[in-house]
């Protein structure tokens, strides 16, 4: 299991990776924090949804978003491992971020890359030039999307169970 939030190798305190858990598409192969793990560790973040908080008539409320035929989804994600000292090995990861589908807009402006299992072994092949790579980060979700309001529990990070993506009822 990796840490939620890319910690650099670089890094002088575990702390940059509570700020790291996103990667916009459009720059991480340059950007200093994620440029060579996008080189050399890439990865898969397999899911079978995720969160966006989104505006409503009522206010903002979470959607849960997954496949609509119920199948796990592969995020195209980039790993790191940092060495606060010689004795510990912490090894973290990243979601890659790209413009929302025009299906999802309306929730949020952003969602992750979901790549399409005929991309995923380009993705996950370290002799993969970083041009196709960002290539593969333009492909889409060829499977449709469902989006449903869940309940505000999402929030917070002690909350987990099958209920968290049933569909709200307010």
């Amino acid at each position: 299991m990796l840490r939620w939030g890319l910690i650099p190798r670089w890094a002088k305190d575990s702390a940059i990776g509570n700020r790291m858990i996103n990667a916009r598409a459009e720059t991480v192969s340059e950007k200093p924090a994620f440029r060579e793990a996008f080189k050399r560790r890439r990865c898969l973040v397999l899911a079978s949804g995720f969160y966006e908080w989104g505006q409503t008539a009522s206010g903002k409320r979470p959607f849960f978003i997954s496949r609509d035929d119920a199948e796990i989804m592969a995020f195209a994600g980039l790993w790191e491992r940092w060495r606060p000292n010689a004795d510990q090995v912490v090894e973290s990861c990243v979601i890659i971020t790209t413009q929302a589908l025009p299906s999802l807009v309306e929730v949020h402006e952003r969602m992750p890359v979901i790549l399409p299992p005929s991309a995923q072994a380009i993705w996950l092949t370290e002799e993969t030039p970083s041009a196709d790579c960002l290539g593969v980060l333009e492909s889409r979700a060829l499977a449709p999307l469902e989006i449903r309001p869940v309940d505000r529990t999402v929030n917070n990070p002690g909350n987990e169970g099958v209920e968290l993506i049933r569909p709200a009822t307010d």
